[in-house]
C-alpha cells in the first residue's frame, strides 16, 4: 500500500532530519542565498511526499474509522513543515525540536499501526 511506503519514508526523513539538525551549525547569514537554494532542493522532495502523505493519510481515516483523529494528520504535517526548516536553521531550542520530532514520530508510528491492523 502506498500510504504505508509513504509513512515509513517520513519516518527515515525525519531520522536524517534530526542527524542535520545535532550535527550542523545554524548558518551565519539567515538571508544567504545559496544556504536558501540548498536547503530548498534538500527539502523540495519531503514537501512533496507530505503533501502526497496527507490526503492518502486523511482519505484512508475516512473510510476506515481509525483511532487516528484527522486534526493529527493534519498537525503532522505542519510540524514535519517546522522540523524541516528548524533543522537546517537551527533556530530553535533542541527540547523544543525534539518535541516536534516526538509528535510527528508519535503520529507516524499511531498510523502504521492502524494500517497493518
Amino acid at each position: 500500500m502506498e500510504l504505508t511506503e509513504y509513512t515509513i519514508k517520513l519516518k527515515k526523513y525525519l531520522q536524517d532530519l534530526k542527524q542535520v539538525f545535532e550535527e550542523n551549525n545554524p548558518p551565519e547569514d539567515r538571508r544567504d542565498k545559496e544556504f536558501f537554494v540548498m536547503v530548498k532542493k534538500k527539502t523540495s522532495p519531503i514537501y512533496d511526499l507530505l503533501e502526497i502523505w496527507q490526503e492518502l493519510a486523511l482519505k484512508f481515516i475516512k473510510e476506515n474509522k481509525i483511532s487516528v483523529h484527522p486534526n493529527q494528520i493534519v498537525s503532522t504535517k505542519e510540524n514535519m513543515e517546522l522540523l524541516l526548516m528548524h533543522s537546517y536553521y537551527i533556530d530553535v531550542r533542541r527540547r523544543r525540536y525534539m518535541e516536534l520530532n516526538q509528535s510527528v514520530l508519535y503520529v507516524l508510528d499511531q498510523l502504521l499501526r492502524a494500517i497493518e491492523s
